[in-house]
């Protein structure tokens, strides 16, 4: 395994999926990290692998408790007032190292630990996640104590996900994120991973879409605080309902999002119910036609 992976990442999901097999995290508001034990140090990747060491050395000293040749998956957070803070690990990120230093002494960060990819000499992306989660437990659980490093909490009982979601948003948990004991550690989203973030229903304004117009692939919507965002990919029953629409509409131009997509422009009409997360995050699930 090499220096910067590819890592997994869940699917937006409406409802917590049930059943056998699956397990359930909780989901935390801070920045997506890779730890990385090496022979003679620690290295620390953000989700796009750029190098963040210099921004959460206070975590990479952490790490130096690990056996060389460790590789773990998690969250680095920062906990303000008791509640964890998006806000402070987005300052922490963006802060040169010798301002990253000084937030660090202020309010020293966590590292929530979900996975394990790599054991000294093993690449454990191919083993199951109950297996990957009993070894994640005991190389975390073997560091000295306290520690700066923690094993997120995870339950197989669908009801103590549920008390999870209910409770604990005012803590700055986002929500839950479901993953099926024998799946394997995949990059991208194909790990059948689900996240179920707190999310209310709103009405929407439909400006554009991508994709062909007799099959679209996803909605340019404008959510009530007046971001506009695309929404997730239509599931196929509501993507013919919308190409219906979109015939008797042609586009006329191409439109962009706050977050810089671009989209083909519609004549406006059209409304939509959507999960709207409630969080920083403009994520949007397209749940039916007004």
């Amino acid at each position: 395994m090499e220096f910067p992976v590819e890592v997994a990442l869940a699917a937006l999901s409406p409802t917590l999926p049930t059943g056998t097999g699956w397990w359930y995290e909780i989901k935390l508001d801070g920045h997506r990290t890779v730890m990385w034990r090496t022979g003679d140090g620690v290295r620390l990747q953000s989700r796009s692998g750029r190098d963040v060491t210099a921004n959460w050395m206070d975590l990479a000293l952490a790490g130096m408790g690990l056996p060389a040749g460790v590789v773990l998956d998690g969250e680095a957070v920062v906990v303000v007032d008791g509640r964890i803070s998006f806000e402070a690990a987005q300052s922490r990120a963006a802060s040169t190292p010798p301002r990253a230093r000084k937030l660090a002494e202020a309010r020293p960060g966590l590292f929530i630990v979900w996975d394990v990819l790599a054991l000294p000499g093993r690449d454990m992306r191919g083993r199951t996640y109950v297996e990957r989660r009993a070894a994640m437990l005991d190389v975390v659980g073997a560091l000295p104590s306290p520690s700066r490093i923690q094993a997120v909490s995870a339950s197989d009982d669908p009801d103590v996900a549920r008390a999870w979601y209910d409770s604990l948003q005012d803590t700055g948990i986002e929500g839950v994120v479901a993953k099926r004991a024998n799946s394997l550690y995949r990059t991208g989203r194909k790990s059948g991973w689900r996240k179920i973030r707190h999310a209310e229903t709103v009405d929407a304004e439909v400006l554009g879409y991508t994709g062909p117009v007799k099959r679209p692939r996803a909605l340019a919507v404008r959510l009530p605080d007046g971001r506009t965002a695309l929404s997730q990919t239509l599931a196929a029953p509501l993507a013919s309902q919308v190409a219906a629409h979109l015939s008797a509409s042609p586009g006329f131009g191409r439109g962009r999002t706050h977050a810089g997509e671009t989209y083909s422009l519609t004549v406006p009409g059209l409304v939509v119910e959507v999960l709207a997360g409630t969080t920083r995050h403009a994520v949007v699930t397209v749940t039916r036609l007004r």
